[in-house]
């Protein structure tokens, strides 16, 4: 798995704060040897995202568990749809069931929120994009709870795609300036972005070979007239309509003819997706 290590990571300190030394109430009253059943259940229509994630958290409390899925991460689920079944004892379930379902809501709610927007692109040449506005820690999560939901992932972080953005503009004395301090410094297979918020930002940005061109804010009439100039240039370029993105404002974004509509609401405004999961004894 893409990213494994930050993922274990992240499950490391979620034992570490949730577990610790040990729960001390399933401890004192469930016997360890006790086998039991969980399913968790769909408490609303969603996409659901994460499944693997489940998965690794009751493997590293149990060797023998069995995890069975009757979905894949990305499929559309309804109301009351039994989603998986976990056989394990008693107490790996209770250990594992808050953890899990923290992180399999959270990413579900997150799949479900993109492909509301990816369905409103629908029929476009529009993307989907994500941004770096994720919860601490649960970056790897987020995004890939997006690539579920349809959408397409941006720069992971700051080290895998150069952002020029105005700080850096001021700092280097113009965008020509600044794409070539980065250009000759990073390797060159990593591509280059420019925020720009007007035309004549645009015209820079082309001129000084960026790969990708961010029009930030811009009206949709603006964007439309930066499109065209940016396809004129036939340089390859690629175009990101980001700022106060929203679902009814897609359609027309898209139309202005932009490659990428970026939307920071998919990861930093989550509402987690209803699971539920309910333990029986194994007869």
């Amino acid at each position: 798995m893409l990213y494994e290590n930050l993922i274990n990571k992240l499950l490391d300190l979620g034992f570490e704060e949730d577990i610790n030394t040990g729960d001390v109430t399933t401890e004192s009253i469930i016997p360890e040897s006790m086998n039991a059943v969980a399913t968790m259940t769909a408490k609303q229509d969603g996409v659901i995202s994460g499944l693997e994630i489940v998965k690794m958290v009751y493997e590293r409390l149990q060797d023998n568990v069995v995890f069975t899925p009757y979905f894949n991460d990305g499929d559309l689920v309804s109301k009351g749809e039994v989603i998986l079944k976990i056989e394990a004892t008693y107490p790996t379930l209770l250990k594992g069931e808050r953890l899990s379902l923290n992180i399999f809501q959270r990413m579900s709610g997150i799949a479900t929120e993109t492909a509301r927007y990816v369905k409103e692109l629908k029929g476009t040449a529009t993307q989907l994009l994500d941004t770096r506005k994720t919860a601490p820690g649960m970056r790897v999560l987020d995004k890939l709870a997006v690539k579920h939901g349809g959408g397409t992932n941006h720069r992971m972080g700051l080290y895998d795609m150069a952002m020029i953005k105005d700080n850096h503009i001021k700092m280097a004395g113009g965008i020509a300036k600044a794409v070539e301090q980065v250009r000759s410094t990073i390797d060159p297979s990593i591509r280059i972005e420019v925020e720009t918020t007007n035309l004549d930002e645009v015209r820079q940005a082309i001129e000084a070979g960026a790969d990708i061109i961010m029009l930030d804010n811009m009206s949709n009439e603006a964007m439309t007239e930066a499109v065209a100039l940016i396809k004129a240039a036939d340089k390859g370029i690629k175009t990101e309509a980001s700022g106060n993105m929203s679902i009814p404002r897609l359609i027309e974004v898209a139309a202005t003819g932009v490659d990428y509509i970026s939307v920071g609401a998919l990861t930093h405004t989550v509402r987690a997706m209803d699971i539920s999961m309910n333990i029986q004894i194994e007869a």
